[in-house]
């Protein structure tokens, strides 16, 4: 929701008319609400996955796979609702951020949206094999099919698909056997836009001033965060296991431990003296104040700690294949941040890698970080307003 609340104010920002209308699964639709967003009245039936998704993950394990077959259900009730709620005729034009439920049902023939523009948006292009599984292989090849024919979605009349990222974010391979080149293929199809941010990197203060207004002292601090489903609790107790045993050296350490929408932060078992927290809003202030940044491998958090050049750690969740591959190689690629996994890190590794990497000099390369402008000004332009700011 940072990445689709961003593109909003753009659009705010260049069409101050414009009109907005929303449609998600929990928590998305709480954060929109606190956000002082319009959610459609049939959002009550909306089907959200984030239960599902840690249904279906173990151990702080989740089989991108698994997960999409799973929700299949669920995503043929939700292109349904989308198709009745655009329908109603009050609409200039559909987006969805990763809505694979439009072109999931389009290639088993139901043609669920009206004839109006729709711009279906991306920040990883085909599903990986993380494992020896033949069903999951299996499984990835029929995914991969699937999403080699999304063209015929997104490429039709004023319709678009947009990326968020660069070219070299899309692996130069087949999606499969017998299957086109995914690096080709979004060179005719796609529009790559660089990464949205939901602040101006300029505009951002200084650490000292950001600290003051946040409340944090002048030591040592290192905010652990894992996004907004509760597959990161092995993450954050991991880091709590870890505190005290940074703390016999650095004893004024600062440990904030960012629970989001899904986990009490009362429930976590770590020890007294850590700061825990639920949902804190504007997440990217506190990041860009501290020393050291611990997150899960996920695509928006990993940009905005490596636009503010903040050094962190990252856990890809296992086996879910967009954070082990395709943002655990970019990551590699732009030479930001340290790869780790919970499964292999103990305690102790846990705190040689906050001590070493606490408040370090970083140096990462400048990225495009004009994602959420760009998106905004196409999404406007397929909608049919040319008079745009």
């Amino acid at each position: 929701m940072t990445r689709d609340l961003a593109i909003a104010t753009e659009m705010r920002r260049m069409c101050p008319c414009v009109d907005i209308a929303w449609i998600a699964g929990s928590p998305a639709c709480e954060v929109l609400a606190a956000a002082g967003e319009r959610l459609v009245p049939e959002q009550a039936k909306y089907r959200g996955e984030t239960d599902l998704a840690e249904v279906v993950a173990h151990n702080g394990r989740l089989s991108l796979t698994t997960y999409v077959y799973r929700a299949l259900n669920a995503w043929f009730h939700n292109a349904f609702l989308i198709g009745r709620v655009a329908s109603r005729g009050e609409f200039d034009i559909i987006v969805g951020n990763e809505t694979y439920e439009i072109p999931v049902t389009n290639f088993f023939g139901f043609h669920v949206l009206p004839p109006i523009p729709f711009v279906m948006m991306y920040d990883f292009w085909g599903m990986e094999v993380t494992s020896g599984n033949v069903f999951e292989k299996f499984g990835a090849w029929m995914l991969n099919l699937v999403w080699s024919q999304e063209w015929r979605v997104t490429a039709r009349r004023q319709n678009a698909a947009v990326f968020f990222g660069e070219i070299e974010d899309v692996p130069d391979r087949p999606f499969g056997f017998l299957l086109p080149n995914r690096r080709r293929y979004t060179k005719k199809h796609v529009e790559f836009v660089g990464y949205p941010l939901s602040f101006n990197v300029k505009d951002v203060p200084s650490r000292q001033v950001l600290r003051r207004e946040l409340g944090y002292s002048d030591g040592p601090l290192v905010i652990c965060t894992i996004g907004g489903t509760s597959i990161g609790r092995d993450l954050l107790e991991l880091c709590g296991r870890a505190f005290s045993l940074v703390t016999e050296h650095v004893p004024a350490l600062h440990m904030v431990l960012v629970a989001g929408p899904r986990i009490d932060p009362e429930s976590l078992n770590v020890p007294k003296g850590i700061d825990c927290r639920g949902m804190v809003p504007h997440l990217w202030q506190h990041l860009a104040a501290c020393d050291l940044a611990v997150v899960q491998g996920g695509g928006t958090t990993t940009i905005e700690v490596e636009a503010l050049r903040v050094p962190f750690l990252f856990f890809p969740i296992e086996h879910q294949s967009e954070q082990e591959v395709t943002i655990a190689n970019r990551l590699s690629r732009h030479g930001a941040g340290v790869c780790m996994h919970v499964s292999s890190t103990s305690p102790q590794n846990m705190a040689d890698a906050i001590k070493a990497n606490l408040g370090v000099k970083v140096s990462y390369p400048e990225i495009p970080v004009d994602g959420a402008h760009l998106a905004a000004r196409r999404i406007l332009e397929r909608a049919g307003i040319r008079d745009i700011e």
